[in-house]
């Protein structure tokens, strides 16, 4: 009985396996150029979201832009085509853990990681 019990536990956790959701999308069609977005003005504790191209069903769908509640910490990454390999590969955009003040220094290594002045 014990033998049985545990090859059901067994079992049954290969079945709870999380596939990534973040698996790459390679196609051989290039994006249209980006929509031209009307951006609202700022709100306090958002960030813009700018619209993109994704591919759904065999070609591209423009999804509009939105705001994203901010991330302390963390900063947006829009999500990007690249062409690689004469193929096109989408980086997926997202919110990471980094560069505050966007000067291109990771935190971890900037002796002032929160002046947006630095050049």
């Amino acid at each position: 009985m014990k033998k049985l019990l545990i090859a059901a536990l067994v079992a049954g956790s290969f079945g709870s396996v999380a596939l990534p959701a973040s698996a790459d999308v390679i196609i051989r069609t290039a994006p249209p150029p980006p929509r031209e977005e009307v951006v609202p003005a700022p709100r306090h504790g958002y960030v813009w979201a700018p619209g993109h191209w994704e591919w759904r069903h065999r070609h591209h769908v423009w999804v509009p832009g939105k705001w994203l509640r901010e991330r302390r910490g963390y900063v947006y990454h829009v999500p990007t085509w690249v062409e690689r390999d004469g193929h096109w590969v989408m980086e997926r955009g997202g919110w990471r853990r980094g560069d505050r003040d966007g000067d291109g220094i990771p935190n971890r290594e900037d002796a002032h990681p929160n002046n947006p002045n630095r050049g």
